[in-house]
Protein backbone atom coordinates (compact mmCIF):
# COMPACT_ATOMS: atom_id res chain seq x y z
CA UNK A 1 0.00 0.00 0.00
CA UNK A 2 2.03 3.22 -1.14
CA UNK A 3 0.59 5.98 -2.77
CA UNK A 4 -1.33 4.93 -6.22
CA UNK A 5 -1.25 7.22 -9.09
CA UNK A 6 -4.00 9.00 -10.50
CA UNK A 7 -6.53 7.86 -12.91
CA UNK A 8 -7.73 9.19 -16.06
CA UNK A 9 -10.66 11.66 -16.86
CA UNK A 10 -12.26 9.11 -18.83
CA UNK A 11 -12.33 6.95 -15.77
CA UNK A 12 -12.83 10.14 -13.55
CA UNK A 13 -16.61 10.57 -15.16
CA UNK A 14 -16.91 7.09 -15.63
CA UNK A 15 -16.50 6.29 -11.75
CA UNK A 16 -18.57 9.65 -10.89
CA UNK A 17 -21.29 8.73 -12.74
CA UNK A 18 -21.26 4.99 -11.91
CA UNK A 19 -21.13 6.94 -7.95
CA UNK A 20 -24.48 8.65 -8.47
CA UNK A 21 -23.41 12.28 -7.48
CA UNK A 22 -24.26 14.87 -9.14
CA UNK A 23 -21.65 16.28 -11.62
CA UNK A 24 -20.81 19.62 -9.12
CA UNK A 25 -17.50 19.78 -9.80
CA UNK A 26 -16.78 17.11 -12.34
CA UNK A 27 -15.40 20.05 -14.81
CA UNK A 28 -13.55 21.50 -12.79
CA UNK A 29 -11.78 18.11 -11.71
CA UNK A 30 -11.62 17.15 -15.52
CA UNK A 31 -10.65 20.35 -16.56
CA UNK A 32 -7.07 20.38 -14.02
CA UNK A 33 -5.67 17.46 -16.30
CA UNK A 34 -3.36 17.79 -19.50
CA UNK A 35 -5.81 15.64 -21.64
CA UNK A 36 -8.51 18.18 -21.20
CA UNK A 37 -6.18 21.28 -23.27
CA UNK A 38 -8.06 20.01 -26.15
CA UNK A 39 -11.41 21.34 -24.90
CA UNK A 40 -9.44 25.04 -24.67
CA UNK A 41 -8.39 26.95 -27.32
CA UNK A 42 -5.40 26.31 -29.35
CA UNK A 43 -2.85 29.13 -27.94
CA UNK A 44 -0.22 30.80 -30.14
CA UNK A 45 3.02 28.51 -29.28
CA UNK A 46 5.46 31.78 -30.19
CA UNK A 47 3.05 34.02 -27.69
CA UNK A 48 3.72 31.51 -24.82
CA UNK A 49 6.97 31.08 -25.51
CA UNK A 50 7.49 35.32 -25.14
CA UNK A 51 5.18 35.26 -21.88
CA UNK A 52 7.26 32.63 -20.68
CA UNK A 53 10.10 34.82 -21.64
CA UNK A 54 8.53 37.95 -19.85
CA UNK A 55 7.99 35.79 -16.67
CA UNK A 56 10.89 34.80 -16.41
CA UNK A 57 13.27 38.23 -17.14
CA UNK A 58 10.67 41.53 -16.25
CA UNK A 59 11.29 42.98 -12.78
CA UNK A 60 8.30 45.12 -12.73
CA UNK A 61 5.32 43.47 -10.95
CA UNK A 62 2.43 45.14 -12.51
CA UNK A 63 3.59 43.62 -15.51
CA UNK A 64 4.59 40.46 -14.05
CA UNK A 65 1.43 39.16 -13.01
CA UNK A 66 0.03 39.81 -16.54
CA UNK A 67 2.87 37.58 -18.30
CA UNK A 68 2.23 34.68 -15.67
CA UNK A 69 -1.41 34.86 -16.08
CA UNK A 70 -0.61 34.38 -20.09
CA UNK A 71 2.07 31.98 -19.70
CA UNK A 72 -0.02 29.90 -17.54
CA UNK A 73 -3.03 30.11 -19.32
CA UNK A 74 -1.13 29.92 -23.15
CA UNK A 75 0.72 26.88 -22.06
CA UNK A 76 -2.47 24.86 -20.73
CA UNK A 77 -3.77 25.63 -24.19
CA UNK A 78 -1.12 24.10 -26.24
CA UNK A 79 -1.03 21.10 -28.06
CA UNK A 80 1.08 18.30 -26.51
CA UNK A 81 3.66 18.47 -29.36
CA UNK A 82 3.74 22.29 -28.60
CA UNK A 83 4.43 21.43 -25.00
CA UNK A 84 7.00 19.44 -25.15
CA UNK A 85 9.18 21.97 -27.84
CA UNK A 86 8.14 24.56 -25.32
CA UNK A 87 9.41 22.33 -21.95
CA UNK A 88 12.75 21.57 -24.26
CA UNK A 89 13.34 25.40 -24.80
CA UNK A 90 13.16 26.24 -21.18
CA UNK A 91 15.31 23.55 -20.21
CA UNK A 92 17.51 24.30 -22.85
CA UNK A 93 17.99 27.99 -23.33
CA UNK A 94 17.14 28.94 -19.68
CA UNK A 95 19.45 26.62 -18.30
CA UNK A 96 22.61 28.02 -16.27
CA UNK A 97 25.95 29.88 -17.67
CA UNK A 98 27.92 27.15 -18.18
CA UNK A 99 30.49 29.84 -20.16
CA UNK A 100 30.39 32.26 -17.14
CA UNK A 101 30.80 29.29 -14.20
CA UNK A 102 33.85 27.64 -16.14
CA UNK A 103 35.32 31.31 -16.10
CA UNK A 104 34.57 31.90 -12.21
CA UNK A 105 35.79 28.63 -11.43
CA UNK A 106 39.37 29.76 -13.29
CA UNK A 107 39.34 32.72 -11.33
CA UNK A 108 38.52 30.93 -7.90
CA UNK A 109 41.81 28.44 -8.33
CA UNK A 110 43.69 31.12 -9.91
CA UNK A 111 43.80 32.71 -5.98
CA UNK A 112 46.49 32.03 -3.53
CA UNK A 113 44.94 30.58 -0.03
CA UNK A 114 45.78 32.89 3.30
CA UNK A 115 49.25 31.42 4.45
CA UNK A 116 47.99 31.21 8.07
CA UNK A 117 50.39 33.46 9.53
CA UNK A 118 48.95 34.71 12.74
CA UNK A 119 51.04 37.74 12.74
CA UNK A 120 48.83 41.55 12.93
CA UNK A 121 50.08 42.31 9.47
CA UNK A 122 49.49 39.37 7.96
CA UNK A 123 45.88 39.00 9.13
CA UNK A 124 44.83 42.44 6.94
CA UNK A 125 46.37 41.12 4.26
CA UNK A 126 44.52 37.80 4.83
CA UNK A 127 41.14 39.82 5.27
CA UNK A 128 41.71 41.05 1.80
CA UNK A 129 42.76 37.79 0.28
CA UNK A 130 39.73 36.14 2.08
CA UNK A 131 37.26 38.88 0.54
CA UNK A 132 37.88 38.16 -3.40
CA UNK A 133 37.25 34.04 -2.16
CA UNK A 134 33.82 35.34 -0.85
CA UNK A 135 33.13 37.59 -3.81
CA UNK A 136 34.17 35.29 -6.59
CA UNK A 137 31.82 32.33 -4.31
CA UNK A 138 29.11 34.88 -3.70
CA UNK A 139 28.95 35.44 -7.22
CA UNK A 140 29.29 31.48 -8.38
CA UNK A 141 26.62 30.48 -5.96
CA UNK A 142 24.06 32.93 -8.11
CA UNK A 143 26.45 31.62 -11.77
CA UNK A 144 24.96 27.92 -10.51
CA UNK A 145 21.39 28.44 -10.28
CA UNK A 146 19.37 28.04 -14.21
CA UNK A 147 17.66 31.24 -15.02
CA UNK A 148 14.18 28.72 -15.14
CA UNK A 149 14.39 28.89 -11.41
CA UNK A 150 13.44 31.96 -11.27
CA UNK A 151 10.32 31.27 -13.07
CA UNK A 152 9.43 28.49 -10.81
CA UNK A 153 9.53 30.88 -7.81
CA UNK A 154 7.80 33.48 -9.63
CA UNK A 155 4.86 30.62 -10.66
CA UNK A 156 5.12 29.65 -6.39
CA UNK A 157 3.85 32.52 -5.16
CA UNK A 158 1.42 33.49 -8.38
CA UNK A 159 -2.47 32.16 -7.45
CA UNK A 160 -3.17 29.36 -9.05
CA UNK A 161 0.76 29.05 -9.68
CA UNK A 162 1.77 25.63 -7.63
CA UNK A 163 -1.00 23.90 -8.79
CA UNK A 164 0.51 24.62 -12.42
CA UNK A 165 3.85 23.87 -11.68
CA UNK A 166 2.54 19.79 -10.73
CA UNK A 167 1.05 19.87 -14.11
CA UNK A 168 4.01 21.03 -15.93
CA UNK A 169 6.56 18.64 -14.25
CA UNK A 170 3.49 15.77 -15.20
CA UNK A 171 4.07 16.98 -18.48
CA UNK A 172 7.92 16.63 -17.93
CA UNK A 173 7.65 12.91 -17.03
CA UNK A 174 5.32 12.27 -19.47
CA UNK A 175 8.14 13.22 -22.04
CA UNK A 176 10.87 11.93 -20.34
CA UNK A 177 9.15 8.43 -20.47
CA UNK A 178 9.43 8.68 -24.26
CA UNK A 179 12.37 10.54 -24.32
CA UNK A 180 15.40 10.82 -22.07
CA UNK A 181 16.70 13.91 -22.76
CA UNK A 182 19.90 14.78 -20.43
CA UNK A 183 18.38 18.98 -20.27
CA UNK A 184 14.76 17.69 -19.87
CA UNK A 185 16.14 15.36 -16.71
CA UNK A 186 18.16 18.29 -14.76
CA UNK A 187 14.67 20.58 -15.63
CA UNK A 188 12.85 17.90 -13.80
CA UNK A 189 14.86 17.30 -11.02
CA UNK A 190 15.23 20.98 -10.50
CA UNK A 191 11.61 21.21 -10.23
CA UNK A 192 11.11 18.31 -8.20
CA UNK A 193 13.42 19.78 -5.50
CA UNK A 194 11.83 23.25 -5.22
CA UNK A 195 8.39 21.09 -5.08
CA UNK A 196 9.34 19.06 -1.97
CA UNK A 197 10.56 22.05 -0.24
CA UNK A 198 7.63 24.12 -1.18
CA UNK A 199 5.21 20.90 0.24
CA UNK A 200 7.54 19.92 2.92
CA UNK A 201 5.20 18.98 6.14
CA UNK A 202 5.03 22.44 7.85
CA UNK A 203 3.19 23.81 4.66
CA UNK A 204 0.86 21.11 4.50
CA UNK A 205 -2.65 20.98 6.09
CA UNK A 206 -4.24 17.47 7.90
CA UNK A 207 -7.65 17.15 7.33
CA UNK A 208 -10.20 14.33 8.54
CA UNK A 209 -12.72 14.00 5.70
CA UNK A 210 -15.78 13.08 6.93
CA UNK A 211 -19.58 12.54 5.20
CA UNK A 212 -20.52 16.33 6.01
CA UNK A 213 -18.04 17.41 3.56
CA UNK A 214 -18.50 19.46 0.24
CA UNK A 215 -19.87 17.28 -2.26
CA UNK A 216 -16.84 18.19 -4.51
CA UNK A 217 -14.40 17.12 -1.98
CA UNK A 218 -16.06 13.98 -1.53
CA UNK A 219 -16.60 13.60 -5.53
CA UNK A 220 -12.61 13.73 -5.55
CA UNK A 221 -12.06 11.28 -2.71
CA UNK A 222 -13.99 8.45 -5.43
CA UNK A 223 -12.04 9.84 -8.59
CA UNK A 224 -8.51 9.64 -7.17
CA UNK A 225 -8.90 6.30 -4.80
CA UNK A 226 -6.66 4.06 -6.79
CA UNK A 227 -6.40 0.98 -4.35
CA UNK A 228 -10.12 -0.25 -3.78
CA UNK A 229 -12.61 1.81 -6.01
CA UNK A 230 -15.58 3.03 -3.85
CA UNK A 231 -18.55 1.19 -5.46
CA UNK A 232 -20.91 3.79 -4.37
CA UNK A 233 -22.94 6.15 -2.10
CA UNK A 234 -23.29 3.81 0.49
CA UNK A 235 -19.21 2.04 0.34
CA UNK A 236 -18.34 6.03 0.40
CA UNK A 237 -20.63 6.58 3.63
CA UNK A 238 -19.59 3.48 4.70
CA UNK A 239 -15.91 4.84 4.50
CA UNK A 240 -16.24 7.63 6.14
CA UNK A 241 -18.34 6.44 8.92
CA UNK A 242 -17.96 5.35 12.85
CA UNK A 243 -14.96 2.92 12.72
CA UNK A 244 -13.54 4.51 9.47
CA UNK A 245 -11.59 7.64 9.36
CA UNK A 246 -10.15 9.07 5.84
CA UNK A 247 -7.15 11.79 6.18
CA UNK A 248 -5.75 13.92 3.18
CA UNK A 249 -2.97 16.63 3.11
CA UNK A 250 -3.93 19.55 1.72
CA UNK A 251 -2.13 22.77 0.73
CA UNK A 252 -3.14 26.49 1.41
CA UNK A 253 -2.04 27.38 -2.17
CA UNK A 254 -4.37 24.55 -3.91
CA UNK A 255 -7.50 24.95 -2.12
CA UNK A 256 -9.75 22.13 -2.13
CA UNK A 257 -7.74 19.65 -3.80
CA UNK A 258 -6.22 16.66 -1.75
CA UNK A 259 -2.05 16.05 -2.44
CA UNK A 260 -2.62 12.78 -0.91
CA UNK A 261 -5.13 11.06 1.43
CA UNK A 262 -4.95 7.69 3.49
CA UNK A 263 -7.92 5.08 4.58
CA UNK A 264 -8.11 4.20 7.73
CA UNK A 265 -10.24 0.91 9.66
CA UNK A 266 -10.37 1.25 13.37
CA UNK A 267 -10.36 -2.27 14.69
CA UNK A 268 -9.97 -5.01 17.05
CA UNK A 269 -7.09 -6.95 15.36
CA UNK A 270 -4.96 -6.39 12.56
CA UNK A 271 -7.11 -7.10 9.46
CA UNK A 272 -6.04 -10.57 7.15
CA UNK A 273 -8.29 -9.59 4.16
CA UNK A 274 -9.78 -6.85 2.46
CA UNK A 275 -13.24 -8.07 3.00
CA UNK A 276 -12.88 -7.49 6.68
CA UNK A 277 -12.24 -4.22 5.91
CA UNK A 278 -14.88 -2.97 3.03
CA UNK A 279 -17.61 -5.42 4.44
CA UNK A 280 -16.98 -4.55 8.10
CA UNK A 281 -21.23 -3.94 8.48
CA UNK A 282 -21.70 -3.07 11.36
CA UNK A 283 -18.44 -2.02 12.52
CA UNK A 284 -17.45 -2.22 16.13
CA UNK A 285 -17.93 0.24 18.81
CA UNK A 286 -14.59 2.94 18.42
CA UNK A 287 -14.36 2.00 22.35
CA UNK A 288 -13.71 -1.25 21.49
CA UNK A 289 -10.98 -0.28 18.59
CA UNK A 290 -7.29 -1.05 19.69
CA UNK A 291 -5.75 -1.15 16.35
CA UNK A 292 -5.80 1.04 13.03
CA UNK A 293 -5.41 -0.47 9.73
CA UNK A 294 -4.17 1.85 6.93
CA UNK A 295 -6.07 0.20 4.24
CA UNK A 296 -5.35 2.93 1.24
CA UNK A 297 -3.47 5.76 0.83
CA UNK A 298 -3.92 7.21 -3.08
CA UNK A 299 -1.84 10.07 -4.46
CA UNK A 300 -3.71 12.44 -6.29
CA UNK A 301 -1.23 14.51 -8.69
CA UNK A 302 1.07 12.84 -11.05
CA UNK A 303 3.27 15.90 -10.86
CA UNK A 304 4.02 15.33 -7.43
CA UNK A 305 5.61 11.79 -8.45
CA UNK A 306 8.65 10.78 -6.18
CA UNK A 307 7.77 13.37 -3.88
CA UNK A 308 7.36 11.29 -0.61
CA UNK A 309 4.18 12.77 0.98
CA UNK A 310 2.96 9.42 2.14
CA UNK A 311 5.56 9.05 4.28
CA UNK A 312 4.85 12.27 6.41
CA UNK A 313 0.97 11.79 5.91
CA UNK A 314 0.86 8.50 8.06
CA UNK A 315 3.38 9.21 10.73
CA UNK A 316 1.24 12.72 10.86
CA UNK A 317 -1.68 10.38 11.14
CA UNK A 318 -0.09 8.27 13.88
CA UNK A 319 0.14 10.82 16.18
CA UNK A 320 -3.55 12.60 15.66
CA UNK A 321 -4.97 9.08 15.97
CA UNK A 322 -2.89 8.37 19.42
CA UNK A 323 -3.44 11.47 21.18
CA UNK A 324 -7.39 11.25 20.16
CA UNK A 325 -8.11 7.67 20.64
CA UNK A 326 -5.39 6.48 23.04
CA UNK A 327 -7.17 3.03 22.96
CA UNK A 328 -5.41 2.80 19.35
CA UNK A 329 -2.05 1.09 20.46
CA UNK A 330 -1.25 -0.96 17.23
CA UNK A 331 -0.96 0.22 13.91
CA UNK A 332 -0.50 -1.46 10.63
CA UNK A 333 -1.53 -1.69 7.20
CA UNK A 334 -2.79 -4.08 4.94
CA UNK A 335 -0.96 -3.93 1.64
CA UNK A 336 -1.50 -4.91 -1.78
CA UNK A 337 2.04 -7.23 -3.30
CA UNK A 338 1.73 -6.05 -7.08
CA UNK A 339 5.18 -7.00 -7.93
CA UNK A 340 5.25 -10.66 -7.20
CA UNK A 341 3.36 -12.15 -9.93
CA UNK A 342 5.44 -9.95 -12.23
CA UNK A 343 8.66 -11.67 -10.80
CA UNK A 344 7.45 -15.19 -10.29
CA UNK A 345 5.82 -16.29 -12.99
CA UNK A 346 9.40 -15.92 -14.86
CA UNK A 347 11.24 -17.98 -11.95
CA UNK A 348 8.44 -20.37 -12.57
CA UNK A 349 8.90 -20.32 -16.64
CA UNK A 350 12.56 -21.00 -16.51
CA UNK A 351 11.57 -24.73 -16.12
CA UNK A 352 10.70 -24.77 -19.87
CA UNK A 353 14.46 -23.64 -20.34
CA UNK A 354 16.54 -26.18 -18.21
CA UNK A 355 19.41 -25.24 -19.46
CA UNK A 356 19.17 -21.36 -18.99
CA UNK A 357 21.90 -20.15 -15.95
CA UNK A 358 18.31 -18.40 -14.48
CA UNK A 359 16.74 -22.13 -14.25
CA UNK A 360 15.96 -23.05 -10.67
CA UNK A 361 13.70 -25.15 -8.90
CA UNK A 362 11.35 -23.39 -6.27
CA UNK A 363 9.24 -25.96 -5.11
CA UNK A 364 10.66 -28.02 -1.97
CA UNK A 365 9.94 -31.68 -2.62
CA UNK A 366 6.85 -31.79 -0.41
CA UNK A 367 5.32 -28.89 -2.20
CA UNK A 368 5.92 -30.70 -5.78
CA UNK A 369 4.63 -33.86 -4.74
CA UNK A 370 1.16 -32.23 -3.24
CA UNK A 371 0.77 -29.83 -6.38
CA UNK A 372 1.10 -33.45 -8.75
CA UNK A 373 -1.75 -34.93 -6.31
CA UNK A 374 -3.70 -31.97 -7.00
CA UNK A 375 -3.68 -31.96 -9.96
CA UNK A 376 -3.43 -35.71 -10.85
CA UNK A 377 -6.65 -35.61 -13.43
CA UNK A 378 -6.18 -32.19 -14.88
CA UNK A 379 -2.80 -31.97 -16.16
CA UNK A 380 -1.00 -35.04 -16.58
CA UNK A 381 3.06 -34.88 -17.70
CA UNK A 382 3.73 -31.56 -15.97
CA UNK A 383 6.04 -31.09 -13.35
CA UNK A 384 4.92 -28.92 -10.18
CA UNK A 385 6.25 -25.81 -11.65
CA UNK A 386 4.60 -26.11 -15.55
CA UNK A 387 1.48 -27.09 -13.43
CA UNK A 388 2.01 -23.73 -11.32
CA UNK A 389 2.73 -21.43 -14.28
CA UNK A 390 0.09 -22.96 -16.51
CA UNK A 391 -2.75 -22.01 -13.33
CA UNK A 392 -1.28 -19.18 -12.35
CA UNK A 393 -1.09 -17.67 -15.63
CA UNK A 394 -4.95 -18.03 -16.43
CA UNK A 395 -7.18 -15.27 -16.89
CA UNK A 396 -10.16 -17.54 -15.21
CA UNK A 397 -8.08 -18.17 -11.83
CA UNK A 398 -10.26 -21.53 -11.98
CA UNK A 399 -7.40 -22.87 -9.36
CA UNK A 400 -8.57 -21.00 -6.87
CA UNK A 401 -12.15 -22.64 -7.16
CA UNK A 402 -10.66 -26.51 -6.36
CA UNK A 403 -9.97 -26.91 -2.75
CA UNK A 404 -7.38 -29.68 -3.28
CA UNK A 405 -5.38 -26.91 -5.56
CA UNK A 406 -5.60 -24.09 -3.78
CA UNK A 407 -4.18 -25.78 -0.41
CA UNK A 408 -1.42 -27.55 -2.83
CA UNK A 409 -0.36 -23.49 -3.67
CA UNK A 410 -0.91 -22.58 -0.21
CA UNK A 411 3.10 -23.12 1.70
CA UNK A 412 4.68 -22.55 -1.77
CA UNK A 413 2.98 -19.61 -2.81
CA UNK A 414 3.70 -17.89 1.21
CA UNK A 415 6.87 -19.14 1.33
CA UNK A 416 7.77 -17.71 -1.75
CA UNK A 417 6.26 -14.46 -1.37
CA UNK A 418 8.16 -13.96 2.27
CA UNK A 419 11.49 -14.56 -0.59
CA UNK A 420 10.19 -12.17 -2.46
CA UNK A 421 9.33 -9.20 -0.22
CA UNK A 422 12.37 -9.91 2.34
CA UNK A 423 15.09 -11.28 -0.14
CA UNK A 424 14.41 -9.87 -3.62
CA UNK A 425 16.05 -5.89 -4.10
CA UNK A 426 17.10 -3.90 -6.41
CA UNK A 427 20.20 -1.62 -5.19
CA UNK A 428 19.68 -3.09 -1.72
CA UNK A 429 16.37 -1.82 -1.40
CA UNK A 430 13.06 -3.76 -1.45
CA UNK A 431 12.14 -4.69 -4.67
CA UNK A 432 8.12 -4.60 -4.47
CA UNK A 433 7.52 -1.18 -4.49
CA UNK A 434 4.81 -1.17 -1.99
CA UNK A 435 7.22 -2.85 0.31
CA UNK A 436 10.14 -0.58 -0.32
CA UNK A 437 7.83 2.62 0.68
CA UNK A 438 6.76 1.20 4.06
CA UNK A 439 10.22 -0.19 4.96
CA UNK A 440 11.38 3.21 4.17
CA UNK A 441 9.04 4.98 6.32
CA UNK A 442 10.45 3.03 9.23
CA UNK A 443 7.83 -0.19 9.28
CA UNK A 444 8.43 -4.24 9.28
CA UNK A 445 6.73 -7.13 7.67
CA UNK A 446 3.92 -8.21 10.40
CA UNK A 447 2.27 -10.97 8.09
CA UNK A 448 1.12 -12.50 5.09
CA UNK A 449 -2.62 -13.04 4.29
CA UNK A 450 -3.48 -16.44 2.15
CA UNK A 451 -6.89 -15.04 -0.19
CA UNK A 452 -6.70 -11.62 1.20
CA UNK A 453 -7.77 -9.92 -1.69
CA UNK A 454 -9.57 -12.58 -4.14
CA UNK A 455 -10.94 -9.39 -6.74
CA UNK A 456 -9.40 -10.57 -10.26
CA UNK A 457 -6.78 -7.47 -10.10
CA UNK A 458 -5.52 -9.37 -6.69
CA UNK A 459 -5.18 -12.96 -7.88
CA UNK A 460 -3.45 -11.10 -10.95
CA UNK A 461 -0.85 -9.42 -9.17
CA UNK A 462 -0.65 -11.64 -6.57
CA UNK A 463 -2.30 -14.59 -6.46
CA UNK A 464 -4.64 -13.32 -3.84
CA UNK A 465 -1.73 -12.62 -1.15
CA UNK A 466 -1.53 -8.99 1.09
CA UNK A 467 0.85 -8.18 3.43
CA UNK A 468 0.65 -6.59 6.99
CA UNK A 469 3.25 -3.79 7.39
CA UNK A 470 3.49 -3.19 11.25
CA UNK A 471 4.56 0.50 12.77
CA UNK A 472 6.01 -0.06 16.10
CA UNK A 473 6.06 3.36 17.20
CA UNK A 474 8.86 3.44 19.12
CA UNK A 475 10.98 1.17 16.34
CA UNK A 476 10.05 3.75 13.21
CA UNK A 477 13.12 5.64 13.24
CA UNK A 478 15.89 2.89 13.88
CA UNK A 479 13.85 0.87 11.30
CA UNK A 480 14.22 3.46 8.78
CA UNK A 481 17.83 3.69 8.71
CA UNK A 482 18.69 0.14 8.90
CA UNK A 483 16.71 -0.23 5.61
CA UNK A 484 17.97 3.37 4.42
CA UNK A 485 21.84 2.69 5.31
CA UNK A 486 22.08 -1.31 4.85
CA UNK A 487 19.04 -2.37 3.09
CA UNK A 488 17.90 -4.09 6.39
CA UNK A 489 14.82 -5.14 6.58
CA UNK A 490 12.55 -6.19 9.49
CA UNK A 491 10.26 -9.03 9.59
CA UNK A 492 8.40 -10.88 12.34
CA UNK A 493 9.37 -14.30 13.37
CA UNK A 494 6.14 -16.04 11.60
CA UNK A 495 7.34 -13.87 8.09
CA UNK A 496 10.96 -15.04 8.85
CA UNK A 497 10.27 -18.56 9.51
CA UNK A 498 9.06 -18.93 6.15
CA UNK A 499 12.86 -18.42 5.27
CA UNK A 500 14.35 -20.91 7.65
CA UNK A 501 12.29 -23.36 6.39
CA UNK A 502 13.41 -22.76 3.02
CA UNK A 503 16.96 -23.06 4.13
CA UNK A 504 16.46 -26.17 6.18
CA UNK A 505 15.49 -28.08 3.14
CA UNK A 506 18.12 -26.36 1.04
CA UNK A 507 20.63 -27.81 4.25
CA UNK A 508 19.03 -31.33 3.51
CA UNK A 509 19.53 -31.67 -0.27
Amino acid sequence: MRPRNPISPTTIRSRINQTQFSPLDVGRIASSSKQDATSRSPADPERVRDSMHFATAMSKTESLDVALDDFSVGYLGLSEENRRALLLTLAREYDLNRAQVREMMKQYLGLELPSGDKTVDSAFEEEGSLSAFYRIERNLRHSLKPMYEVLFERLNTYPGGLRFLTIMRSDILDFLMEENFASLRALDSYLKEKLSTWLSPANLELHNITWDDPASLLEKIVVYEAVHPIRNLLDLKRRLGIGRRCFAYFHPSIPGEPLIFIEVALMKSVAGSIKEVLWDDPPIPESEANCAVFYSISSTQPGLSGINLGKFLIKRVIDVVRKVMPNITTFATLSPIPGFMQWLLPKLSSVRRPDSAFCENLLMPKEEKEILEAANELMKGQDGMEIMLTLLSSNDHAWTKSEKLSNAFRIPLMRLCARYLLKEKKRQKALDSVGNFHLQNGAMIGRINWMADQSVKGLKQSAGLMVNYIYMVENIEENAQAYFSSGKVQASPEVQSYLDEEHCEEIKE
